[in-house]
């Protein structure tokens, strides 16, 4: 949904709307309950609204008045823009494409890097320089994956192999990095399986 839309809602059930926004805000900042968006300005509205005010837009007054809805929809705004998902790449061309080994693609630079990462996690890809230049060692790479894949050894780069190489980047690369951010610690370093 746009912006813009999204707006024209909350305009359209400002009670519930505001109860949505302070609901969201409770998983930032604890000190605000979790409220039903249930479009009734009750006594727990009522207590988010006022702790909200104390506690990031004084003065407290109970009343949801435009200044204080803009500070909510402000706060509610930055913290949606944090906590939102990335946009998902497109980082390969369509089905059709083929990068075979010695030619020189500039998308082929992504999956290039992708394998430099994924090279402190599996066992059995080859260092090779992220450039575009689908090589030797890059080929090699390709035909470690397909083959770990069980797909032909052809060492082209085509839709399934990008397919296989980036569900393994989000298992080993994006999966173990969020969990160890969360924890506080350095990812793990998977050392069999696959090589």
């Amino acid at each position: 949904m746009r912006r813009k839309q999204i707006e024209q809602e909350f305009l359209a059930q400002p009670v519930r709307s505001l109860q949505y926004m302070l609901g969201r805000l409770a998983k930032e900042y604890p000190f605000l309950p979790q409220l039903a968006a249930d479009g009734i300005f009750g006594e727990k509205t009522l207590e988010a609204v006022m702790l909200f005010q104390r506690e990031l837009h004084p003065p407290v007054t109970g009343v949801v008045n435009r200044e204080t809805w803009e500070a909510i929809r402000e706060y509610w705004l930055k913290l949606e823009e944090r906590m939102e998902e990335p946009r998902a790449l497109r980082g390969f061309p369509g089905e059709g494409s083929r990068v075979v080994p010695g030619e020189t693609a500039e998308y082929m630079v992504l999956p290039q890097t992708m394998f430099q990462l994924l090279e402190r996690h599996l066992n059995g890809i080859t260092s090779a320089a992220a450039d575009g230049i689908h090589g030797v060692d890059s080929a090699d790479n390709v035909r470690w994956l397909q083959r770990a894949g069980g797909l032909e050894e052809s060492g082209v780069m085509d839709w399934r192999t990008w397919g296989l190489l980036s569900r393994l980047y989000e298992v080993f690369v994006v999966r173990d990095w969020k969990k160890a951010k969360s924890e506080g610690k350095k990812p793990p370093i998977f050392t069999g399986g696959w090589g």
